[in-house]
This record gives C-alpha cells, sequence and structure tokens, in this order.
C-alpha cells in the first residue's frame, strides 16, 4: 500500500487533554470505513452540508443542524488505512473543540461478525472541552452503530 505523508501534522504538545471510548459495533469494518470516510451524513452530518473527499490531506466540512443552531465542522485526513483506520482532525467552535485543531483517531477491529471501534480523541485545549466530548461520543457511535447495522 502506498502510504501518503500527512501535510502538517498538528502539533497537539500544548493540549494535553484526550481520551479513548471502545464499542463493539454490529457492523463489520468495511461498512464503518465506509461511514466515516464517505457517508457521514447518513449518520452524523446534516444531509446536504458534507463536503468530504476521503483521502489524506484532503479537507472537508459539515454541519449539525440542531433546531434553529447550526454547528460547522472542519478538518482534514491524516491518514486512512481501509476497514483498519481512521484518523482525521476535528475543528469546532465555541461550544465544541474552542477553535482547537484536535485529532480523532478511530480504529477498526474485527470481533465476530462485527467491530471493536475504538475512538481516541485528543488535542484539547481544557478539561471542560474533553469531559463534553467524552460524554457524547458514546451516544453518537450507538447511533452510529444503529444507522449502519439496518
Amino acid at each position: 500500500m502506498n502510504r501518503i505523508e500527512t501535510i502538517c501534522p498538528p502539533d497537539l504538545s500544548a493540549n494535553p487533554f484526550r481520551f479513548t471510548v471502545e464499542r463493539v459495533m454490529k457492523a463489520a469494518p468495511a461498512v464503518l470505513y465506509r461511514a466515516w470516510t464517505e457517508q457521514f451524513d447518513s449518520w452524523f452530518a446534516t444531509p446536504g452540508t458534507l463536503l468530504m473527499k476521503a483521502e489524506v490531506n484532503a479537507v472537508f466540512f459539515w454541519e449539525v443542524h440542531n433546531g434553529e443552531n447550526r454547528y460547522a465542522h472542519y478538518g482534514r485526513f491524516l491518514r486512512l488505512e481501509p476497514e483498519h483506520l481512521v484518523e482525521l482532525t476535528w475543528l469546532t467552535g465555541a461550544t465544541g473543540t474552542k477553535g482547537a485543531e484536535t485529532v480523532v483517531t478511530v480504529e477498526l477491529v474485527p470481533e465476530g461478525s462485527g467491530t471493536l471501534l475504538r475512538l481516541t480523541h485528543a488535542g484539547f485545549v481544557d478539561q471542560e472541552s474533553r469531559d463534553g466530548h467524552e460524554q457524547a461520543w458514546p451516544n453518537v457511535l450507538a447511533h452510529l452503530d444503529e444507522q449502519m447495522s439496518q
């Protein structure tokens, strides 16, 4: 496999807050890999807002709409290993990452007919931002599991 090097990897040294969550998913690794790289608007992004190309160094954008509120998400792919790993930057506003370029690493490990999904989110500027994301990701992953196993 040709490995493409990330242009300007993020420096997280000044933002030490991180966490890891795991969930055994019903879907196979290939299905989950596609969900993270091609189908974000089928489980996370508001449909019609996704601009994403599954390539290392490719920049992406999407929004999440909650009532009248719109939450923009920006990032770029850092590493892609089909059916095994997705690593991307994750940048949101004041109620999310507070403008910090954080890094989400999603590891996909086959487990029976499903997948052990291990998500590490690193680079938060403070405990508050980290804690909010640590509380939210299990619900997001449960929703992903439900959407991809239908």
